[in-house]
């Protein structure tokens, strides 16, 4: 990690320009998780049986993205990044993945899912969640996937630490 130019989230603020603030910071610290380093060392495994790796990461973060944001409120058929089904393990197989295929595709999403939360009228806002087949609100959305961030962070730590021996935020 060259440098840390994430913005912090504010300290006040209303709750969706906190949830939003938050939210990029998080995709901010995947991005940076991964900075500097080769194809090579973000396809590098955790530990057996797990194939869990920093590019395998961003490519679940890229389903996530799609399956939260775009498959509930804009396309409920629209097809997964990685899988013909809705299999979220198959985007942690980077063995033959690239930078630029996993980052092009996250980004995408990612640029999809702000699009779609800067347009909705309040965090109120209803869609069809498809594999729950149950109507959730943006806001729940929000949360949701501000955890699986939260969560895979944490794993991102991990993995760059044994990569490298980098550590910190």
């Amino acid at each position: 990690m060259t440098s840390d130019s994430r913005i912090g989230p504010p300290s006040f603020g209303s709750e969706r320009d906190m949830l939003r603030a938050f939210l990029d910071y998080h995709r901010a610290t995947l991005a940076m998780k991964c900075e500097g380093l080769s194809d090579d060392q973000l396809r590098q495994q955790s530990m057996p049986p797990s194939t869990l790796s920093l590019l395998g990461l961003v490519r679940h973060m890229a389903e996530v993205e799609r399956a939260w944001f775009r498959r509930v409120f804009e396309d409920n058929d629209a097809p997964m990044v990685w899988s013909d089904k809705i299999d979220f393990q198959a985007a942690y197989d980077a063995s033959a993945s690239t930078r630029d295929e996993a980052f092009v595709a996250w980004d995408a999403e990612v640029k999809n899912s702000r699009r779609i939360e800067r347009e909705a009228e309040s965090l109120d806002q209803a869609g069809y969640q498809p594999r729950w087949d149950e109507e959730v609100s943006l806001r729940m959305v929000m949360v949701h996937v501000l955890l699986e961030y939260g969560r895979h962070n944490g794993h991102a730590d991990f993995l760059r630490e044994g990569v490298d021996g980098t550590v910190g935020a």
